[in-house]
């Protein structure tokens, strides 16, 4: 197939170039050329701005689009309009932050989803995310009616991963000593190893797949505490952990999912790490062992600088401070 990736050289869209390459796939990239140009042989390059710079795209067709970049509806919309006449097959990469209310166990893809109050808005923040990438689904769909297809992922992880949400937890756990964990060991979690994403995506399109899927993991429920000791067995470590519970964290301004990557309070939690993704099992998604996303995840976060800046988990004076402080809230 001829497939034209909008994005490509970055963590998700890197990982599905090289699933299609893999597959003997012939892909064209089109993207801003400002991460990772030339990062693939093989592959054609277009560069340009895809807000209101398409034009290099015109006189070319493939068989499918993967969006992977999307979060504005009326640029989103652009393309799929631009490209409607040069592929047949669009797939548009979503979020399941799209759900209103994930404050529930078993969402599936018949919730509903979030909304504006002014849908014209373009500001992506924590809280028009979701609803915004609902707005993009909406408009690739009304574009590719019979062509379409909604992939819902959830936390995407793995090498490559800009936004430490998942890495912090293996190099955590390899550096050893006592390690603060969040809130009780039993609560679930779910995500899912972009290589795993991109591989069932790159399926998909081949076979022209089209409506919506929620496409996070694993297939069973996963307890945080089994994420966290498969880290300890994956490194050798001779970490030990100590789990605060939700009330005491909130109280000490812990901020969830960003110092504590994969912990949400209360209902978020658990609707967060229980999503309904039977749709995509049925339709072939399959996960590697959580020890070879972790193994790859810490191979990878070993070769970055030794300055690099973590975007996500708790800083180490922090987590200090907070051991302390529940050792003394547990002596009284």
């Amino acid at each position: 197939m001829r497939i034209l990736v909008l994005g490509g050289t970055r963590f998700v869209g890197r990982h599905l170039v090289q699933a299609a390459q893999e597959r003997d796939h012939e892909v064209t990239l089109f993207n801003r050329g400002q991460s990772n140009p030339g990062l693939f042989d093989g592959v054609t390059e277009l560069h340009g701005d895809r807000d209101g710079g398409l034009d290099v795209l015109a006189g070319r067709s493939w068989d499918a689009v993967i969006d992977t970049c999307g979060y504005v509806p009326r640029v989103v919309r652009a393309s799929a309009e631009f490209l409607s006449g040069a592929a047949g097959h669009y797939t548009f990469i979503s979020s399941i932050s799209v759900y209103d209310d994930l404050g529930r166990p078993g969402v599936d893809e018949t919730a509903p989803v979030g909304t504006l109050e002014d849908e014209t808005t373009e500001e992506v923040t924590g809280k028009t995310y979701g609803p915004l990438k609902a707005l993009c689904e909406r408009a690739v769909s009304a574009v590719y009616a019979d062509g379409g297809l909604i992939i819902r992922p959830g936390l995407i992880v793995g090498p490559y991963d800009p936004t430490d949400r998942f890495t912090y937890w293996p190099v955590r756990v390899d550096q050893g000593g006592e390690v603060l964990a969040s809130g009780e060991p039993h609560n679930p979690v779910q995500f899912i190893d972009a290589r795993d994403l991109a591989d069932w995506t790159v399926a998909m399109v081949e076979r022209k797949a089209t409506g919506v899927y929620n496409a996070t993991g694993p297939a069973e429920r996963l307890p945080l505490g089994r994420v966290l000791e498969t880290c300890r067995a994956v490194t050798g470590s001779d970490v030990s952990f100590t789990w605060a519970d939700e009330e005491f964290l909130l109280a000490q301004d812990a901020e969830p999912w960003r110092e504590f990557p994969l912990w949400l309070p209360g209902d978020e939690g658990i609707g967060f790490g229980t999503v309904n993704i039977s749709r995509a099992l049925a339709n072939g998604l399959r996960f590697r062992p959580l020890a070879a996303t972790i193994a790859d995840t810490l191979s990878w976060a070993e070769q970055r600088s030794a300055d690099h800046v973590w975007r996500a988990g708790l800083a180490p004076e922090k987590e200090a401070a907070l051991l302390q402080a529940w050792h003394e809230r547990r002596r009284g």
